[in-house]
This record gives C-alpha cells, structure tokens and sequence, in this order.
C-alpha cells in the first residue's frame, strides 16, 4: 500500500507533506479538476455557465455521477482542455488520460488545485448559483479562478452526498468541511484506490493512496491520515 499526504494551513501558511511527488490515478477526485477547466473556459468565453452545466456540476460533485464527469469534460475542451486548465493552474505534475478517471497526480498537484479553490474563497457563503450569482469580481485572480468560480466549487464540495463524506471529513470538529472523494478498483491486481482532497477545518488536506485490499480499509487509512495531518496544525 502506498499513500501521500499533503497539506496547507490556510491560517499560518505552513505546509507538510509525505510522498506528495509519488503519481496516482485519480480516480473521482479529478472530478474538481473537470469542473474547474470548465469554470475557466466558459469564463474565457465571457459568460458563467448554463443551467444544463450547473445541474451536470452539482450531480458530478455532490453525487459523483460519472456520466456527468464525461459529458462536463467534453464541454471544457476534452483531454487537451483538462491538461491546459491543469497548466493554468500550476498543476506541473498531473496529466489528462482518454478515460478521464485515469488522469494521473500527485499530492502536491492536488493542494495546489485546493488552494486555486480555496485561497480568497469563503466556503462558509451560501452557495448561489444562476442569474442570482454575484458578477466576476476578480477577472485577474492569480490562479486563473475569480472569486464566484471559486465560491461555486468550494460550495458544491460543502453539499457531498451522505455515504460520500467520508476522509478528510474525520479530521473535522464541527461538521464543517469540503471535498471530493475518489475510489477505484484496478482491474489488473483488484486493489484499490482510495483518495480525499479537500478543506477541513483551517487546512487544505490532499490524502492520495492506492494497493488497499478493499475500499472501506482505503477509507480508514486515509482518514486516519489526515486527522493526523491535519493535527500537526491544531
């Protein structure tokens, strides 16, 4: 079994990783990436997105519907549109697959998107989405998010489905989190993958991990992970 772990403590600034350059596929993780190229694009395009994508969004994120993962990705411009909004986002070390859920990563590249969310959005907004959505206010955010882009998706990691909430969550204290969780079996060995990323408390946390015999033992090595991570911030 191989696991990394990166995180970012958005009060102080300190960072600690294990493994964080290690490359897993990223399974339903790249799901954040998926919606993030498409915030971009439709935001190169000037517009925000249309009531179809939103509802392909919230059932990608929140439920992690696979058939809107495809359908969103060809919309941000496929593999080529992925891997240019991952280079947008200083993403050095990921690369789009064909099959989108074989997109490869590392721990680091993953806090750097959380950070692209996170870093000026505040998750405790309400979510608003469609004609009542707020303007672009930062049109020059340095990640290439504006700030309504990144409220978007730091909201619809805050709505994750019950029996999907588990990681990063368990390092939680008051229910408060954001994430998106990914899972895998490979079928060459039958291990699994098992990912978190997401925001927790005052950290951004990135729990990568792969070579577990079942699902639910990935889940429990990787939250008791990031409770770990998290607590070297408390």
């Amino acid at each position: 079994m191989d696991l990394s772990v990166a995180v970012y403590d958005l009060a102080g600034g300190g960072e600690w990783a294990c493994g964080e350059d290690r490359t897993y596929v990223t399974a339903s993780i790249v799901k954040v990436a998926v919606l993030a190229a498409l915030l971009l694009r439709a935001r190169d395009a000037g517009r925000w997105l249309t009531a179809g994508e939103e509802r392909l969004a919230e059932a990608m994120i929140e439920r992690s519907d696979n058939e809107a993962a495809t359908a969103l990705r060809a919309a941000a411009g496929g593999v080529a549109g992925l891997d240019a909004a991952h280079a947008r986002l200083g993403m050095t070390r990921t690369s789009a697959a064909p099959a989108w859920g074989l997109t490869r990563t590392t721990a680091c590249d993953q806090l750097t998107l959380l950070r692209a969310v996170f870093a000026g959005a505040d998750p405790t907004m309400p979510l608003v989405t469609g004609s009542a959505a707020p303007a672009v206010t930062d049109p020059a955010a340095p990640t290439g998010l504006d700030e309504r882009s990144r409220r978007y998706l730091a909201g619809l990691m805050g709505r994750v489905v019950p029996g999907q909430d588990w990681g990063v969550s368990a390092a939680a204290t008051d229910g408060d989190w954001a994430l998106k969780n990914g899972w895998l079996p490979r079928s060459d060995s039958g291990l699994w993958v098992v990912h978190s990323v997401g925001r927790v408390r005052n950290c951004l946390v990135a729990v990568l991990s792969d070579g577990h015999t079942a699902k639910d033992a990935g889940i429990a090595r990787v939250e008791e992970a990031a409770v770990s991570a998290v607590r070297r911030f408390a």
